[in-house]
């Protein structure tokens, strides 16, 4: 080989490493999932991992054990309905609090369904202290859009996505309902008192910002950036930055149309409506969605991941200093398979959920 040739294949090595096309593998960490959908992880190491059809399961940090946690409540395991979302409390190690969504029916009729988010504690692999904080006034026949995504803030209070069920897409611009909304309560359930809505005459408390369709992503940033994206119909999914009080328009102004094909709305844009942040048409259906913020993975640093489900990949985005989009480029299209979900570990390794049955945890980790 002559000199020419070796230097370039080590310029080739250096630029795939360091403007990070290779630095990463998968590794297939845990196989054969039932419709997985979220997962935390605790400072053991372990990870607490929900799946639809009502299982909660506690996974060794090595993912070679994996045991059923009881006393679960029903859930509607139907349509897009399930055990969601779960989160810790942010003083998890002294409380033992965790948080869960799912959906479930509202009464014993089972005509109607919504979005529930239960606290409770785990005591000899059994959920204990179990106490409901919220139920979505958002009552439903379509077990569809209960967005369902939990995130702490900063300030400690709560997060909670309520999607607009489907059928209900008018009620988003209405303040009397939890149908595309995005919500704030207190680790309590009780409602904080700076809320945007909280004195204003019909409209429910724990109401942040409205104007959402089907909110899959939430995540503050350390600035306090709220980030949240969400599904359009036929085109149209968003990213967005939270603001309270704010409505984000659907449906009265959408970048997408009707599954159908028919306009939901000619406008785009109105007075008093945000536009998002980034938009994505064709759609991609977007799920999970982080800001990288560790140092295992310094070339991602600071950018957005949002898993999707129709292209099978995870599109990470840069923003610049005015929190604009500058570039969106497509990661892991290896997996080949709907991504669910994305997490964080405490180590800066990312964790993939696929989705349905036979779902994976799949590791990403540095070589």
């Amino acid at each position: 080989m002559n000199n020419f040739s070796f230097l370039s294949l080590i310029v080739l090595f250096l630029t795939l490493n360091v403007f990070g096309e290779e630095n990463y593998e998968l590794e297939v960490f845990v196989d054969n999932l039932d419709h997985p959908w979220s997962l935390v992880e605790l400072s053991s190491g372990e990870l607490l991992l929900t799946e639809l059809p009502g299982n909660l399961k506690l996974i060794s940090s090595d993912g070679l054990t994996i045991k059923e946690i009881g006393n679960v409540p029903d859930v509607l395991f139907r349509g897009q309905g399930g055990l969601s979302d779960i989160i810790l409390h942010p003083d998890f190690d002294n409380n033992g609090w965790i948080y869960f969504s799912y959906s479930a029916y509202v009464d014993d009729r089972e005509e109607l369904n919504t979005l529930f988010v239960d606290r409770a504690k785990i005591k000899d692999s059994e959920l204990v202290s179990i106490q409901n904080i919220f139920k979505a006034q958002a009552f439903r026949k379509a077990p569809a859009h209960f967005g369902a995504k939990l995130f702490f803030l900063k300030d400690g209070s709560l997060m909670i996505t309520s999607g607009d069920g489907f059928d209900h897409r008018e009620a988003a611009q209405l303040l009397d309902n939890h149908f595309g909304k995005v919500l704030r309560i207190n680790d309590d359930g009780s409602i904080p008192l700076d809320n945007p809505f909280i004195n204003t005459t019909g409209a429910l408390p724990e109401i942040w910002s409205f104007g959402i369709r089907n909110p899959q992503g939430i995540f503050q940033t350390e600035d306090g950036t709220i980030f949240e994206n969400e599904h359009g119909p036929r085109g149209g999914d968003e990213l967005n930055i939270l603001k309270p009080g704010l409505n984000y328009g659907w449906p009265a102004i959408t970048h997408g149309i009707d599954y159908s094909g028919a306009l939901i709305s000619p406008f785009k844009e109105k007075e008093g409506m945000e536009q998002p942040l980034y938009y994505w048409t064709p759609s991609i259906a977007p799920s999970g969605m982080i800001v990288y913020e560790k140092d295992l993975f310094l070339e991602w640093k600071n950018n957005i991941f949002v898993s999707n489900l129709v292209y099978k990949d995870v599109r990470m985005l840069s923003l610049d200093e005015n929190k604009e989009v500058i570039n969106e480029k497509i990661l892991f299209k290896e997996v080949g398979k709907r991504i669910r979900n994305i997490i964080t570990l405490s180590n800066g390794e990312l964790m993939l959920i696929t989705d349905k049955n036979n779902g994976q945890l799949i590791k990403v980790k540095k070589i």
